[in-house]
């Protein structure tokens, strides 16, 4: 009888230390399961796990990797929620969109006039910007294609008045799909220019020759088209065929290559926060 009752207490034992042990292994499989995503997608945050989790659920269909970069830009947050101040400040790698901002004071360093023979009087640009800019309008002149810059660096102030005046005009709802609020917009970095060919308004850039060589071109100076075409759920913006932005030649080469928004390339390979 003894062996008897020893057996069942030795069994009582055995499957209480199997049941004990399960809250760990799981545990343990839940900590290899998160660093293996780490391992194999670096700018996976564990801190957005439910994010990533609610945003998969909502988008079934969808890649993991892309929800990651999704939720990191913040797209599955109402624009202009959860933002944050923009880093990499004077920068030309700096993102700014509709959650990451700049401060009303903030005016980029190195800003230099751009020569009116190209643009139009009292534009401005950070002077790497410049540089890259005017060698492109050269090379393209060369081709028989003509740049001209009819916006570029703007102060949060004059972002402020514009964006008010769009708003008065169309409404709010409206003005946010094509226009910047004050502090969310590139042309503050001073990296941003609004081109046209001096001949059609700047809304119908598609439409020109100047348009074909800038696509297959501006890469090459270190320029990206920002906000392109079948690419607003993640930009925030209408398609803009005359917004561009210097981001940097090996930047921008990729941009191209990868047919990707500078906000995909900066969640991928430049955030850390």
């Amino acid at each position: 009888m003894k062996k008897f009752y020893l057996a069942i207490i030795v069994f009582l034992l055995f499957i209480t230390t199997i049941l004990l042990n399960v809250p760990i292994k799981k545990a343990n499989n839940k900590n290899i399961e998160e660093n293996s995503k780490v391992k194999k997608y670096p700018y996976y945050k564990k801190e957005y796990k439910k994010r990533y989790k609610t945003y998969q659920l909502l988008n079934p269909n969808l890649k993991f990797e892309k929800v990651i970069i999704k939720v990191n830009i913040g797209l599955d947050q109402k624009p202009y929620t959860n933002t944050k101040p923009a880093d990499k400040l004077n920068k030309t790698n700096i993102l700014v969109n509709k959650y990451r901002s700049l401060n009303p004071e903030y005016t980029p360093n190195n800003l230099v006039d751009l020569d009116p023979s190209y643009s139009r009087n009292g534009m401005k640009l950070v002077k790497c910007a410049k540089d890259m800019l005017e060698i492109m309008v050269h090379e393209a002149r060369k081709e028989g294609y003509d740049i001209r810059v009819m916006s570029s660096y703007r102060s949060y102030q004059y972002q402020e008045k514009l964006y008010n005046d769009y708003v008065a005009v169309d409404g709010k709802e409206e003005a946010d799909t094509y226009s910047a609020r004050p502090g969310f917009s590139e042309h503050q970095t001073g990296l941003a220019v609004d081109i046209d060919n001096n001949l059609l308004p700047y809304t119908s850039f598609e439409q020109t020759k100047t348009y074909t060589w800038m696509i297959n071109n501006c890469y090459k100076y270190g320029f990206i088209l920002r906000y392109p075409k079948d690419k607003e759920e993640i930009t925030g913006y209408n398609y803009e065929s005359w917004h561009y932005r210097y981001v940097g030649k090996d930047i921008a080469k990729y941009i191209h290559t990868h047919n990707i928004t500078f906000d995909e390339y900066y969640i991928k390979f430049i955030d850390k926060n």
